[in-house]
């Protein structure tokens, strides 16, 4: 198969279908940690709240980026939490077909203070995106690095997805 038919075939699947292709299956979205909700849609606008690298079970993966994880570990991180933002895109939309397009991340690293490769972790979740939904996955982003993040978590992500009507 050619490139052109690769591309042709892959944006006739989907997501679900590039999900299991990818062998991910989505977890039940993880609650949230304070006084706020997992997502507020406005018109054919979702915003998503900040998710972190929650494990299926609950497990938090925590630390340093830069000193205690490494930048492939956090890359990681960043993935599944994409994951967990997919999760709640599914629960909010009953079907992740709606999403029209991926709009903007933000992307939090919690990091040591001379880290600078935060856009090279949070590419987990925005490579993730574009698994999943193709062309459709390409957004604008911010990639910056905290002091700390709520739990010692080492990524936290916030989305903004635009819908089909």
């Amino acid at each position: 198969m050619n490139t052109s038919s690769a591309t042709a075939a892959s944006a006739m699947q989907t997501p679900y279908e590039r999900l299991a292709t990818l062998g991910i299956t989505l977890p039940s979205p993880p609650p949230p940690i304070a006084n706020f909700i997992t997502h507020v849609r406005e018109g054919n606008i979702l915003y998503l709240s900040g998710q972190g690298p929650r494990e299926a079970d609950g497990h938090l993966h925590a630390g340093k980026v830069g000193s205690d994880v490494s930048i492939e570990e956090a890359y990681q991180h960043a993935r599944l939490t994409g994951i967990n933002l997919l999760a709640v895109m599914h629960d909010a939309l009953g079907d992740l077909s709606r999403v029209k397009r991926v709009v903007k991340l933000l992307g939090m690293v919690n990091a040591v203070p001379h880290f600078e490769s935060h856009p090279s972790v949070i590419n987990g979740c925005s490579d993730l995106f574009v698994e999943v939904f193709g062309e459709a996955g390409q957004h604008a982003r911010s990639a910056v690095g905290f002091g700390s993040l709520p739990g010692n978590i080492t990524v936290e992500i916030e989305a903004i997805v635009s819908l089909n009507d």
